[in-house]
């Protein structure tokens, strides 16, 4: 039970939020499914909420949530909490020591299925980007000719020897990038590569000192290597699959339970960053400079604030303007977490021999994704949901994936980890 002093601060809490936004809580509560709320009762339970997050261009919209203080409209304070590494997010998720985390999609369904680490029950709160990583090769193999996966497996066949790349983390999002890539033009990373993880912020200098022949990770690190002239852009993840998902916000499924009302203040502020920073060119800007400052990604702001517009260049002269670059918002398209989303991610853990046997696709994706709860906030900031907890996306191989039949689909690559033994 609360006391009556919190109570009281809770209900004038509720009160300024009100004014603030100009109508009753209560009144929009009671169109949602289910009668959400009623008045008084959606007092955030934890005021200060610890998010762990990746020195990335995509941590921006929950960064940009704190610095521009959206929190406050709902009641939180959103501490931002940089880590080192996605294995350091996962523990301490896990432990309790993050509240939340700008985190891999493929880490949270890893965890939640006990691969990748300690088992526990996982939630995805929302997606919190489109597009925006991609796969860098080393300039000493870019010379050689390889400069997209095609020419890059023609220079693997020509010279054997070790090939190593990197990914992020072993369930997670680039690692099944890396793998889908190689795939396609007949490389099998099980077989033909080595594959080692390596933080983010370690990429480049790993590069530099000739860890690795190429990896799969987000910006600004891809472009950091063009800049630093270690690298070139093979491919952005875009080119595998156009608006995919990539950074979740994540949570433990007990978090939820204990904090539903916190978690839905989270997913209004950091959907109101996210709006700031789809909405203009000057937000962008001013997205980059912030979040290349040394508490956030630690990088200049030149190696940011080209790509979000959506301006690239490959390291070898070739320019172009991508209209399918990194998104946070997109009019709503980016945020809603869609079980098939998820229910991918499972697929490609099977195909790769993480899983050892088909799970229940759709019943996971719908213990981890809180489509509900992420439906209660969007209708309070007047955002559009689907009508479907189920989207169809072309791959790069022309292979379609709408969740239909996730068995078939994750069985119908030629190329998989059984291929490789």
């Amino acid at each position: 039970m609360r006391s009556c002093k919190n109570m009281h601060e809770g209900l004038m809490s509720d009160q300024r939020r009100q004014f603030i936004k100009g109508s009753a809580v209560a009144a929009a509560g009671a169109a949602l499914p289910g009668g959400a709320w009623a008045a008084g009762s959606d007092a955030p339970e934890k005021k200060e909420v610890k998010i762990g997050f990746i020195p990335l261009t995509d941590c921006a919209s929950v960064v940009m949530a704190s610095v521009l203080k959206f929190d406050e409209k709902y009641g939180i304070k959103i501490i931002p909490t940089k880590e080192a590494s996605w294995a350091g997010v996962r523990d301490k998720l896990v432990n309790g020591e993050l509240d939340m985390a700008h985190v891999l999609w493929g880490l949270i369904y890893g965890v939640h299925q006990g691969v990748g680490g300690p088992k526990k029950d996982m939630a995805i709160l929302m997606n919190l980007n489109h597009n925006g990583q991609a796969l860098t090769l080393s300039k000493k193999l870019a010379d050689k000719g390889a400069v997209d996966v095609t020419s890059l497996a023609k220079v693997m066949a020509a010279e054997k020897r070790d090939y190593t790349f990197a990914q992020t983390f072993p369930t997670g999002t680039h690692a099944m990038w890396l793998y889908y890539w190689l795939a396609s033009a007949g490389v099998n990373p099980m077989r033909d590569t080595k594959v080692i993880t390596v933080p983010p912020p370690q990429m480049v200098a790993n590069m530099r000192v000739g860890n690795m022949d190429g990896f799969c990770v987000g910006e600004p690190w891809n472009h950091r290597a063009i800049i630093d002239g270690i690298g070139i852009t093979a491919a952005t993840t875009q080119d595998i699959w156009k608006d995919h998902p990539e950074k979740a916000l994540g949570t433990t499924s007990d978090f939820v339970k204990k904090n539903p009302n916190t978690c839905r203040a989270v997913i209004m502020a950091v959907l109101e960053a996210s709006r700031w920073i789809d909405a203009g060119l000057q937000n962008k800007n001013r997205m980059a400079e912030t979040i290349a400052e040394k508490a956030y990604v630690n990088t200049s702001v030149d190696a940011i604030n080209q790509r979000i517009l959506g301006r690239y260049q490959n390291g070898l002269g070739k320019t172009w303007d991508d209209p399918n670059h990194m998104k946070f918002f997109n009019d709503g398209l980016v945020n809603y977490p869609y079980l098939s989303d998820g229910m991918w991610f499972l697929t490609q853990h099977k195909r790769w021999g993480l899983l050892k046997s088909h799970p229940d696709y759709l019943a996971v994706a719908r213990q981890i994704n809180q489509t509900a709860l992420y439906k209660q906030a969007a209708a309070q900031l007047k955002i559009s949901v689907p009508k479907s907890d189920m989207r169809s996306s072309k791959l790069m191989d022309g292979v379609v994936w709408d969740g239909s039949n996730p068995a078939r689909y994750a069985d119908g690559f030629k190329v998989n980890a059984l291929a490789a033994s």
